[in-house]
Order: C-alpha cells, then sequence, then structure tokens
C-alpha cells in the first residue's frame, strides 16, 4: 500500500480545532499537541503496540482494543451461523487463532482510532487515551457488518472517510471518521455507516487516490478453501481450481458516487501477456505517483506484477466480462518480476492464505517497493527501475524474520514491516539499504498503519514488557453437556463439523450487492 495522507494529517489535526462544521466527537477547544506514531494490530493477542514514527521507541505495548471480548463470544454462542462462521474464521484466515485486531486507522484530532476484528465480524472506534490508560470503557461506537467477517480498511487523504471490506458480503462499507456538518446535506457523526459499493469474493484492499476521487479496490477471492493444487498426479485442474474460488477483481471506483469506472479479471491480464496459470485474486498492491502504474502481488506466486492502466489491451479485444461489465479497452501487464522461491516442496495448501506474498508498499519518490516475502521469510527492497531486490532476513540481520505480512510506507524514507511468525517489526531504511529497528510487539502482528494520538497520553504511560512465548498448546475445554469453548482450537469430530458448516455457509453466502447511497458524498 502507498499513501500520501501522512503529512497533511497533523495539518488537518489542526485545521479540525478551528473549523465549526469539521469536528471530531468532543474536540478540545484549543489545539491538542499530537504525536506521530506506528500503530501495531497483535492480531491474535487482540492488542496494539504504540511505537514513535520518528525515533522507533516502543511506546506502550499490550493496549487492549478487545475489552468486550467476553459479551462478543457470549453473544456468538447463542447464534448456530455467527458460531458456524467464527469457527470456520478460526480454522482458517486465523489458522487456528482468532482474529481480534486486524486494521486501524486514528481520527484527525488523534483521540479515536478505528479497528476491525475479523473474529467479531465488527469495526470499533476506541477511545485512544482511555485505552492507553488501561480502562475498560474504551469502544465508542460499534458497527456490525452484513457479513460474517472484517477485513483491511483504507483512510481518505482528508481522513474524513473509512472504506471497510466486508469479507463475506462482497462489498464495501464507508463510514464517517467526524462529526460533519455539510451545507444542504445534513450531518454525519463518528462511525456512521454512509454508503457501499459491491465487490468480488471476498473484499480485500482499499487504496484512495492522492486527490480522493477514486478508490484503488481488490477482491482475492475464497483464499480459505482446500485443494489448491493446479493438478493431480496427469491431470490439471487449473480451471476448476480457479472457479472455486470464486470472482476475483480489481476495480478503479468513482468516490463521487460509488460506480465501477474500470474493473479487470489480473488472471486474464496475465494470460493475455503470456503467464497462464497465474492467479487473478490480486494480493497487498502499491500505486505509482501519478496512478497510472500499479504493482502488485497476487495468490500462490513469489513475486510482484507491474501492471499500466493506460496501455492498450494487450491483444485489442475483449475477452472477458466481469459481472456485468466487459473488459476494459486498456490496461496491460507490463512487467512481471519473479523473486525467490524459498519453500519450493511447501504445498500450496500450506501458503498462508494463499499467500505466497502478503506485504507490497513504495517511497514517496516511487523509485523502491518494499516486499514482503511471506513464506520464504525474507523482505526486499526493490529497485523499480532495474528491479534488482536487497534482502533482509536471519541471515543477513541476525534475527527472525518469520512469515512478513504487510508492509507500508514510513515517515523519512523507510518502510515499516510486520514479521509475523516472529512477533516483531523492522523498519528498513529505503536510500541506505539498512535496517534502523526490530522491535519485539504482541502475537501475531499483522496491520502496520501510521497514525496520530494526544502527546499527553504517552508521556506518563509506562511500557509494558515485551509479551512471554505462547504457552503449549493445551487440551481444549470439555465441550460435555454443550457447553462449546469460547478460544482456542476446537477439535476432533466438532471442529470438523463446525469448520464443514463455516465453509459452506461462506461458499452459499456470495450474492451481489448493489452500490447503496445515504446522499451523503465522499
Amino acid at each position: 500500500m502507498r499513501s500520501r495522507t501522512r503529512p497533511a494529517l497533523v495539518a488537518l489535526a489542526a485545521l479540525l480545532v478551528a473549523a465549526p462544521l469539521l469536528t471530531a466527537p468532543a474536540a478540545a477547544e484549543v489545539p491538542v499537541a499530537l504525536r506521530e506514531v506506528m500503530f501495531v494490530g497483535n492480531n491474535w493477542a487482540g492488542t496494539v503496540t504504540i511505537v514513535d514514527a520518528r525515533t522507533h521507541e516502543v511506546l506502550k505495548t499490550g493496549v487492549d482494543f478487545i475489552p468486550d471480548k467476553e459479551q462478543e463470544l457470549a453473544d456468538i454462542r447463542t447464534d448456530p451461523e455467527a458460531l458456524a462462521f467464527y469457527l470456520a474464521i478460526q480454522q482458517g484466515p486465523g489458522e487456528g487463532h482468532d482474529q481480534y485486531v486486524d486494521d486501524m486507522f486514528s481520527t484527525l484530532d488523534g483521540r479515536y482510532v478505528a479497528v476491525s476484528r475479523p473474529s467479531f465480524a465488527d469495526v470499533v472506534w476506541i477511545d485512544v487515551v482511555k485505552a492507553i490508560a488501561g480502562e475498560t470503557d474504551v469502544i465508542v461506537h460499534e458497527e456490525q457488518m452484513d457479513g460474517r467477517r472484517t477485513d483491511h480498511m483504507g483512510l481518505s487523504p482528508d481522513g474524513r472517510r473509512l472504506l471497510v471490506s466486508d469479507s463475506t458480503a462482497a462489498q464495501v462499507i464507508e463510514y464517517s471518521m467526524v462529526d460533519e456538518a455539510l451545507p444542504s446535506r445534513g450531518r454525519t457523526t463518528l462511525g456512521q455507516r454512509l454508503r457501499t459499493f459491491p465487490t468480488g469474493e471476498t473484499p480485500h484492499e482499499s487504496n484512495y487516490s492522492a486527490d480522493g476521487e477514486r478508490i484503488f479496490h481488490a477482491s482475492i477471492g475464497k483464499v480459505y478453501t482446500p485443494g489448491d493444487a493446479t493438478g493431480v498426479g496427469p491431470v490439471t485442474l487449473g480451471e476448476v481450481a480457479d472457479a472455486l474460488k470464486g470472482d476475483r477483481w480489481f476495480q478503479i471506483v468513482r468516490n463521487a458516487d460509488f460506480s465501477i469506472l474500470q474493473r479487470w479479471d489480473m488472471g486474464n491480464e496475465l494470460e493475455e501477456a503470456g503467464y497462464e496459470d497465474m492467479s487473478s485474486a490480486v494480493r497487498p498492491m502499491a500505486i505509482a505517483p501519478g496512478e497510472r502504474f500499479l504493482y502488485f502481488q497476487v495468490s500462490f506466486f513469489h513475486g510482484l506484477v507491474e501492471y499500466d492502466t493506460q496501455a492498450p489491451d494487450a491483444n485489442g479485444t475483449v475477452d472477458y466480462s466481469t459481472g456485468d461489465i466487459p473488459e476494459p479497452r486498456t490496461g496491460a501487464v507490463t512487467r512481471v518480476i519473479e523473486l525467490p522461491n524459498r519453500v519450493p516442496d511447501v504445498p500450496r495448501e500450506q501458503y498462508v492464505n494463499d499467500s505466497a506474498h502478503h506485504g507490497l508498499s513504495m517511497d514517496e519518490a516511487g523509485t523502491t517497493l518494499c516486499v514482503a516475502g511471506t513464506m520464504s521469510d525474507y523482505v526486499a527492497l526493490v529497485d523499480r527501475t532495474t528491479m534488482k531486490p536487497t534482502f533482509f532476513d536471519e541471515s543477513t540481520t541476525g534475527h527472525s524474520y518469520g512469515k512478513p505480512y504487510w508492509t507500508t510506507e514510513g515517515l523519512d524514507d523507510t518502510c515499516w514491516i510486520s514479521l509475523s511468525e516472529a512477533d516483531s517489526v523492522a523498519v528498513l531504511d529505503v536510500k541506505t539499504r539498512k535496517e534502523l529497528a526490530y522491535l519485539p510487539v504482541g502475537d501475531h502482528p499483522q496491520r502496520v498503519r501510521y497514525g496520530l494520538v494526544p502527546a499527553a497520553s504517552l508521556r506518563a504511560a509506562p511500557v509494558a514488557a515485551p509479551p512471554p512465548a505462547a504457552p503449549a498448546p493445551q487440551a481444549p475445554p470439555s465441550t460435555a453437556g454443550g457447553q462449546l469453548p469460547a478460544t482456542g482450537v476446537a477439535t476432533g469430530a466438532a471442529a470438523a463439523a463446525a469448520l464443514l458448516l463455516g465453509m459452506g455457509l461462506l461458499l452459499r453466502r456470495r450474492r451481489a450487492v448493489p452500490a447503496r447511497s445515504t446522499g451523503f458524498s465522499a
């Protein structure tokens, strides 16, 4: 992902205090000093680690973003369908763990953080000052998905709108990040649901254009289904296996009215360029300056793809449709860059959610790509012109780069990387090709985001000790008497039945979702 919103956010936050028509809830009447931070979402722990965005000092660990966990789990256990999805998410995308904190973005005044929580299928707005202080009444607003899981989010350049991927409902939902009075358009409040646009199966990442007028969005299909092998012996299963994954589209959406401007099936685009049997699922993406060229990862591929959105179509014909939208007459694959596959003997079924690589960003100047080699346990800084990589791994740094799962453009020409298996984050200097920091965080760091918090909230905040190593697996609680375990990995026939039920519901739930508007503009 690539974002240019950061330098503007601090200035916008100052403007926020003075502008009567654009005010966050309970905004102070005088400007509040803000601190630029890195938010690290510890997915399996349900906590957030806060790091200074410039000095890379760990300021606070173990900030609880699931204080309502017991109530959420109690509600899930009373709803058979919700329970089936909960267990399916746990056993599938969660790799046997609950997914509590996925993505997060702060409001302009730094007082609230919006957090997507996959296992609870919601997005909540948390009072970050209270959360840092260890209080429990921190959730100020909650919004439930139409479907059964949340995932990636995207923040508009002006910080006013939030996009949330509604994973099992094939749509993206827009929410307000401010209390806002708009002339002749009414009023929005923090967390208010505004509009939706339709996607393919399992909506994934959304990024705004620099001017906020367009949205780049990709859906990744059913990454949780088994049977990822492309063949059984001499029998090729490519088309069958591909069809089971569902619709996987890359689309550009006009923000003004949420209409679809262009939509491609990147598997077909790759085939037109001579690369057969590659997945259509666009994973993390990076958008180059000028927003003509896209760089993206696709499922099962160790490397990345360069795509020119303005080039003539590769063969000059309309070969396919995505839903009811014909293939655009422009857009072509220009380069496919292979990077090392260090796990050639690992079957596809063991790839983490179909991801050979999952994490891609670009520096501000557009000269260097930061690539997470997820299954191969490395990060690469790749020169955009030559595509020459510089690798960071255990052999070059002296510490684990286990399962890097996200990269984002940091401040001062840095790249921030979550190392999910190593329970750490790394900071790389793009220009010098040096590692600047390696920081222990919480259990399974996943998304890493830039954000703002009131500086005073962290001055006296003690830094908790790094979390202890996970205990050895224990037998799950007994299910005798109809009591289901609240968390943990279910086993035996009960787990298998729940997983199959959940997957069946996931497979059946696919539906077309029309764009919906409440009358508010973006």
